[in-house]
């Protein structure tokens, strides 16, 4: 104990102050008694007009503690104690000190690639599942309250005004909490309780990340309030693969974004489609700020303890949940560039035959049919194609059509080395589940149940994608990219497209810039965004 500091509880030594806020300040402090350091938050009582007695608050900031407690999981700041004698003007959380940089740090030097980015959304969000699988919704998710340990894997810190199943937080009734410019729409009419409102969230951070700025930011507050009741978000330009995470996080309904699941799945996409540098991400040179490679990567799924995802109704689709989930707000922001230029790529008719419903009042099983299999040992070619040319995707999709039993298929994502799609159960035509066809393997694999589905399937098979090649080049020309280094291929109905099957050609170049092109399933330009924005 180094003589002159102030001594909490008689043991913990406050060093020096590492932030502060409305709510209190956060120490880094020495623990005399285990010999390590802390970080010790001070948890001011609210004197604002209408505030609740400094009793009620001290028994609310007991009980969040407590529930934050059974959180446990390395995305979440630890717990370790809490300081509630009648020595103490107010209560002290002692907590795990994160040494590292916070977010908000790291991006105050630029954009993050969009690898990293993905990954540290991955981590925040495995965080967020296990605080949502115990009744904790957070509330309050920015850049400065999530901090990079030393690995660069993100931690969830900052729960001073989360929500408890239910109970009020440090914040009298009636008045919002969070930061406004990272606050869901939903909240702001006074809907609170959804989890889904986290990852509105979680959103905007991963934006800011990659794009550079917040598209919420203005110059008033009442303007900001605007912006983020009309949630309307400019489409992301530098995102690249984690451009349908974004599209589908980004939305103003929160009954339309994606379950934790879907997102934990489009994230591990965007992950599998870039290779970043191994380096911390403070020691990162900036020239790899939105640079990827089309090497692939592996993925290995995070095993995330604290139960499951706050459940939605059942009757709610999972596929129609993501389908409406891609609509982007803010579409008159777009540069669009329409024509009509046919180019026939259907070679025949696509089956338009109904599928037939489960039977009413049943939920369906997602359990895979005893006679599905589970992979096509089919072996690599020597010099396997790349799967945007004709070649390529062709005997993917034969192979794919091989493992499922099906010629349709659900939302598709096509990168040169990976194809993520769905497809119906033969005997069960509402349901679907997802496959992946690797490059590197020439193989095709069942991934796992999808959901059920709304949509009508396309037959990718029947497409001429012997014109692929001439399309990629009207992108280039349209979207006003040179020299591409990332590529891929959405294949959906699209909803800016009335909800019709769409192809859409991403495109972007070393330095992050880049837009897409959309057109229909007969080569009609549907929309076109362009690098210039």
């Amino acid at each position: 104990m180094i003589s002159g500091r102030t001594v909490v509880d008689g043991r913990f030594e406050l060093i020096e102050p590492l932030g502060s806020g409305g709510m209190g300040t956060v120490w880094r402090a020495l623990d005399v008694m285990l010999h390590r350091e802390v970080a010790l938050k001070e948890v001011r009582p609210d004197v604002s007009p209408g505030a609740s007695s400094p009793a009620v608050q001290r028994e609310r900031v007991l009980r969040e503690a407590r529930a934050l407690a059974r959180i446990g999981h390395p995305n979440v700041v630890a717990l370790h104690h809490i300081v509630n004698s009648e020595a103490e003007a107010h209560p002290w959380i002692v907590m795990e000190l994160v040494r590292g940089q916070s977010l908000a740090d790291r991006l105050a030097a630029g954009p993050l690639p969009v690898g990293i980015a993905a990954r540290l959304g991955r981590g925040i969000l495995a965080g967020l599942r296990a605080a949502h699988g115990v009744g904790v919704l957070h509330r309050d998710i920015k850049p400065a309250n999530v901090m990079l340990r030393e690995d660069d894997s993100p931690v969830l810190t900052d729960f001073g005004i989360a929500a408890i199943d239910g109970l009020n937080g440090l914040t009298s009734t009636g008045h919002l909490v969070g930061s406004l410019e990272y606050v869901a729409p939903e909240r702001l009419g006074g809907k609170e309780g959804h989890p889904a409102s986290d990852l509105w969230s979680l959103g905007l951070v991963l934006y800011v990340a990659v794009e550079g700025f917040h598209p919420m930011r203005r110059e008033t507050t009442v303007a900001v309030l605007g912006a983020v009741l009309s949630g309307e978000i400019p489409p992301p330009r530098r995102a690249g693969p984690l451009a349908p995470a974004l599209e589908a996080l980004l939305v103003r309904d929160p009954e339309h974004r994606p379950s934790v699941e879907q997102l934990d799945q489009l994230l591990a996409q965007a992950i599998a489609a870039t290779s970043v540098p191994s380096m911390p991400l403070a020691a990162m040179p900036q020239q790899f700020a939105g640079q990827e490679s089309t090497t692939r990567t592996s993925v290995t799924p995070h095993s995330t303890p604290g139960g499951q995802y706050l459940a939605s109704p059942p009757a709610r689709a999972v596929a129609e949940r993501r389908r409406r989930g891609l609509i982007l707000g803010g579409i008159a922001a777009l540069l669009i560039v329409s024509a009509t230029v046919p180019i026939a790529l259907w070679t025949t008719t696509p089956d338009t035959s109904a599928a037939q419903p489960t039977e009413p009042g049943t939920v369906p099983s997602l359990a895979p049919t005893p006679d599905t299999p589970t992979d096509t040992p089919t072996p690599a070619p020597a010099d396997s194609p790349s799967l945007l040319t004709p070649d390529g995707i062709r005997q993917a999709i034969a192979a794919l059509e091989k493992i499922s039993g099906s010629a349709e298929f659900t939302d598709t994502t096509i990168y040169p080395d990976f194809i993520n799609t769905g497809a119906p159960l033969q005997n069960r035509p509402t349901v679907y589940d997802t496959y992946s066809f690797h490059r590197e393997t020439w193989l095709a694999t069942r991934t796992g149940p999808g959901g059920t589905r709304t949509d009508p399937a396309i037959r990718l098979g029947s497409i001429n994608w012997d014109l692929l090649p001439e399309l990629f080049r009207s992108a280039e020309e349209k979207i006003g990219l040179a020299n591409p280094t990332n590529r891929y291929i959405i294949i959906d109905n699209w909803s800016f497209n009335d909800d019709k099957p769409t192809l859409r050609f991403y495109l972007s170049d070393e330095y992050g810039d880049g837009g897409y092109l959309a057109t229909t399933l007969d080569g009609t330009f549907v929309h076109v965004v362009t690098a210039e924005g």
